[in-house]
């Protein structure tokens, strides 16, 4: 048996076992079984402050802002953002335009500061999030309990073309869904930042991240790192996504996302094509050596992919009124799109390593995450 089989081979049983643990493991799973909380329960619901950070809200965004929460308890939404956007009467309006390079954290931060906050749980979720009466219980219930980092997985939905449905397929049916992630990781919990709830010691940790890119990344690992726990709600954070149009959307976003990677956690980021993208080039090897034991392996990676896809799709479909989600048919073909998708960006990632171009800016990122402006006449990027 010759060298590149032997390699295709035991990259294939990795990548195999991999997908195999992260099975069984969502296999044990059980989201969304809470029981209805009883009339006294719901009176005892705590006051939540829902921060809504945001620059310029498109127009999907503004729905979004606009649909009503059914939460038993006090519940304020306030949108912190430069312009005044049209808003429903519940929902209130904050200025705010920061300097700092990271402007949600710096929109977060004012609110902090100027808001009150003593007596209610702190959630700050993405404009780009259908928010759910759900959601703001899922996202409420880990903190009540004694977690100092809430977070959501992503989930979106409402896609209508190829990009959309990569990146769905990325989110929602490969290794890097946020459920898998959270399954899978070890050390500081997988956290998107497009859903948090805010315990007071992660508040005050946040001060100090407003010059990161990867904020949440980099607030898990601090929070980690004092022994406190990072903890995923039982609701997904929705989002809807139309038509996205131009493969470059999707591509860029995570581009950028897998240089925050090797910023944040470098020992993480070599991962992403022995295990998180391993399929495509297996097969692409596969052909070219025409070996049928190392196509046999490749067969069974594909197969156990398939099953976790399905697995993810079960665990993660949103349970919204009126929105239809796609099938269990979309998890058998879409997870592939995911993958191809995340390895496009890896690749592309390793140009300019460092570097990222953020909101017209070009940075320089140190260990961490932290962000540091780039003179354009020196790198030929955006002034």
């Amino acid at each position: 048996m010759s060298a590149p089989v032997l390699l295709g081979l035991g990259w294939a049983a990795l990548a195999t076992g991999f997908s195999g643990v992260a099975l069984a493991r969502l296999l044990r799973m059980r989201r969304g079984t809470r029981p209805e909380p009883s009339v006294e329960a719901r009176g005892t619901r705590p006051s939540v402050l829902l921060l809504r950070p945001v620059d310029a809200p498109t127009p999907r965004e503004l729905e979004n802002l606009a649909l009503p929460i059914s939460y038993a308890g006090t519940l304020e939404q306030v949108v912190v953002s430069p312009y005044r956007p049209r808003l429903a009467p519940d929902v209130r309006w904050l200025p705010s335009d920061p300097l700092t390079p990271n402007r949600k954290v710096g929109h977060l931060l004012y609110a902090l500061e100027v808001l009150p906050t003593e007596g209610r749980v702190v959630l700050a979720v993405d404009a780009d999030v259908a928010v759910t009466g759900a959601l703001v219980e899922g996202l409420v219930a880990p903190l009540v309990r004694g977690a100092a980092l809430s977070t959501a997985a992503p989930t979106p939905v409402d896609v209508r073309d190829g990009a959309g449905r990569a990146m769905a397929g990325l989110l929602r049916y490969t290794h890097h869904s946020f459920l898998a992630l959270h399954v899978m990781s070890a050390g500081a919990k997988s956290v998107c930042g497009k859903a948090l709830g805010l315990s007071p010691v992660a508040m005050e940790s946040l001060k100090s991240l407003a010059d990161h890119i990867g904020e949440d990344l980099e607030l898990s690992k601090r929070l980690h790192a004092l022994g406190l726990d990072v903890a995923l709600s039982d609701a997904p954070a929705v989002v809807p996504l139309g038509d996205i149009g131009a493969w470059e959307v999707p591509l860029s976003r995570f581009t950028r996302w897998m240089r925050v990677l090797a910023s944040h956690r470098p020992a993480l980021y070599p991962t992403v094509p022995l295990l998180f993208t391993p399929t495509v080039p297996l097969v692409v090897l596969a052909a070219l050596l025409g070996s049928p034991v190392l196509a046999a392996a490749v067969v069974s990676l594909v197969i156990v992919r398939a099953l976790l896809a399905l697995r993810l799709a079960v665990l993660g479909a949103p349970r919204v009124e009126g929105l239809r989600d796609a099938g269990l048919g979309r998890a058998l073909t879409d997870w592939l799109l995911g993958e191809s998708l995340l390895l496009t960006a890896f690749i592309v990632s390793l140009g300019r390593q460092g570097l990222v171009t953020w909101r017209g800016r070009t940075y320089a990122l140190l260990p961490g995450g932290r962000m540091v402006r780039v003179a354009p006449e020196l790198t030929g990027g955006p002034g």
